[in-house]
């Protein structure tokens, strides 16, 4: 779930890594205010075949406060990288995908993607019939004549690869259970970014 920006995300001060490591990937990037360096390194390291594994104890105990450099990283800025790397390290190994979710996370990255990644989504998904009812999505802001039109499918409808842009431990258990049903395994036939 390197995608993710809430939930179970994987950002510092939750992970840890050897010195040996740390000096392969290189150091932090110490640009100032603004910078999300942890970010920017853990890209890095999964860039140089960096792995994760989950600890399931209690390894720190991280004392956050008012004045902490975080604040002064945009959400911007954050939603940049994240739409970047996505594009760079999933995005370009596919021919084609779907978004799950016709609402305005999935709206949202659709319209930052790089046009030829926009090209590439057959279709948003999702479960509200209003949204399914209309059957498809106007990139009003397009500069393309006509502006494009990406159909909006029930689920069980679409075809995968799919992004998942909707909130894991927001529905109650119905988007893993939709999931699950369609048998999709993580990390080939899906990939979380919300």
């Amino acid at each position: 779930m390197a995608y993710t920006s809430h939930g179970p995300t994987v950002v510092m001060p939750t992970w840890f890594c050897s010195r040996k490591w740390y000096l392969k990937v290189g150091p932090f990037d110490e640009g100032g205010k603004g910078v999300p360096e942890d970010l920017l390194f853990f890209y890095r390291s999964l860039r140089q075949g960096g792995s994760l594994f989950r600890v399931d104890e209690c390894l720190l105990v991280y004392r956050y406060h008012e004045k902490a450099a975080t604040h002064s990283v945009t959400e911007e800025t954050i939603w940049k990288l994240r739409v970047d790397f996505l594009q760079e390290r999933v995005l370009s190994q596919w021919e084609s995908f779907t978004i799950w979710n016709a609402g305005k996370q999935g709206r949202k990255l659709y319209r930052c993607l790089s046009p030829t990644n926009q090209t590439k989504v057959r279709a948003f998904c999702d479960v509200d019939e209003n949204k399914i009812q209309k059957g498809f999505y106007t990139y009003e802001e397009s500069k393309q004549r006509p502006k494009p039109k990406i159909p909006v499918v029930h689920y069980k409808d679409a075809s995968g690869p799919f992004i998942i842009c909707v909130k894991l431990d927001m529905t109650g258990g119905v988007l893993e259970e939709n999931l699950n049903s369609l048998q999709l395994k993580e990390g080939a036939d899906y990939y979380h970014f919300n």
